[in-house]
């Protein structure tokens, strides 16, 4: 059984019209904050946090490629264009495509060994980013942390690539 959503006014704060609201919020307060962070990193490597993450995923199918549509879903957050996202790392090297030729409607794509090379140039400069921005938590808060995000994602998405985060 789940909790009734909170509809009345915070008595603490009137900032907000809800608990949800004052939730939402501070997750998108914090979002940009610690993106901020993400963002000066991949500047230094030229790419966009998203161009990452498809070069991340890519890098864990290796040496397996992945259909165009399935590494879009695996995306942390939705690509609208993800044709255009894979133009500019096809156009650095960093990835092959290829239509099958039982299925010239599929595209099948994978990291190439610039792409690979650029991942491990990029992994040590990343824990860094990672530990300056949550570093300060203990293990357990981050833990919990994790669990209250999935759970509170949960209904929202289809089970599958966010388990892994």
């Amino acid at each position: 059984m789940s909790a009734a959503p909170t509809t009345i006014a915070l008595n603490r704060s009137s900032r907000f019209d809800s608990l949800e609201q004052e939730v939402f919020l501070n997750l998108w307060r914090t979002y940009d904050r610690l993106r901020q962070l993400e963002d000066e990193l991949f500047g230094q490597f030229e790419l966009t946090p998203q161009q990452y993450n498809a070069l991340r995923l890519l890098k864990a199918s290796h040496p397996m490629p992945l259909l165009t549509l399935e590494l879009a879903g695996k995306l942390v957050s939705r690509a609208p264009d993800i044709t255009r996202l894979l133009d500019k790392l096809a156009e650095r090297g960093l990835i092959t495509r290829e239509r099958p030729a039982e299925n010239r409607r599929q595209v099948l794509v994978q990291i190439t060994a610039a792409g690979l090379e650029l991942l491990d140039r990029i992994a040590g400069p990343l824990r860094e980013c990672h530990l300056r921005q949550l570093g300060h938590l203990p293990t357990a808060d981050l833990e919990r942390l994790v669990s209250l995000l999935q759970a509170a994602r949960a209904p929202h998405e289809a089970a599958g690539p966010w388990t892994e985060s």
